[in-house]
């Protein structure tokens, strides 16, 4: 996959933008810039998950229930488009079927020489096993390294966390090391392993290709 460089350097390119589709069992799968009236959908599904998500999640002041309600959502959104507007990130709703069920956030963009960013992401336990997040994060893998012109990601995960690891390593991401006590997460100071993937490590026909081609998902 050719490594792009943006004509302008300081904002990347590629945002805003809508990616996909891909049909997985759960259905087909595309990712699009997080929307104002998204608030209903976020809040249902981050309140009904609380026990799924918050182990995994930075720590905040005020309750799960206060920090996920409908009222909390206008900031946050304002806060993901200015970030996304001025280059520093590139905040992604996940849908299937049209139906929001989580989002992916690439972070801390940063531009040359280091050509880099992370990968986040949390997904609906109603989709969880069904090949949505893999698919999800395939797609915005594929967007980085080609329309934003990125050269590495790393995504950093609890060791605790079996199922986003699995994630990663579907995805090709190598693991990189162990951060100790490098996040304050769910109340204490937690230890994350760090996994990488640069441009050089991506198939000819891009992670979403791989996923195509090992029958993991189906273009649409």
């Amino acid at each position: 996959m050719a490594h792009a460089l943006p004509e302008r350097t300081g904002r990347h390119p590629g945002w805003p933008a809508r990616l996909g589709a891909l049909r997985v069992s759960a259905g087909v799968v595309e990712l699009r810039p997080v929307r104002l009236r998204d608030a209903s959908a976020w809040s249902d599904i981050r309140i009904r998950d609380e026990r799924i998500l918050a182990p995994w999640e930075p720590s905040a002041p005020g309750s799960w229930a206060q920090r996920n309600a409908v009222v909390e959502w206008p900031a946050r959104w304002l806060l993901l488009r200015s970030a996304g507007r001025r280059g520093t990130a590139l905040p992604f709703a996940v849908t299937v079927d049209g139906r929001l069920v989580g989002q992916v956030m690439v972070g801390n963009v940063v531009r040359e020489p280091l050509l880099s960013a992370y990968v986040g992401y949390w997904c609906d336990s109603r989709v969880s096993g069904a090949g949505v997040t893999t698919a999800a994060v395939a797609q915005v893998i594929d967007h980085c390294f080609s329309a934003v012109g990125l050269h590495r990601l790393e995504a950093t995960v609890r060791p605790e966390n079996a199922a986003s690891m699995r994630v990663l390593e579907k995805l090709g991401f190598r693991r990189e090391g162990l951060f100790e006590r490098y996040l304050d997460v769910d109340g204490a100071w937690r230890d994350h392993l760090c996994f990488a993937m640069t441009v050089e490590e991506v198939p000819g026909g891009g992670i979403v290709g791989r996923l195509v081609g090992g029958g993991l998902a189906e273009r649409v």
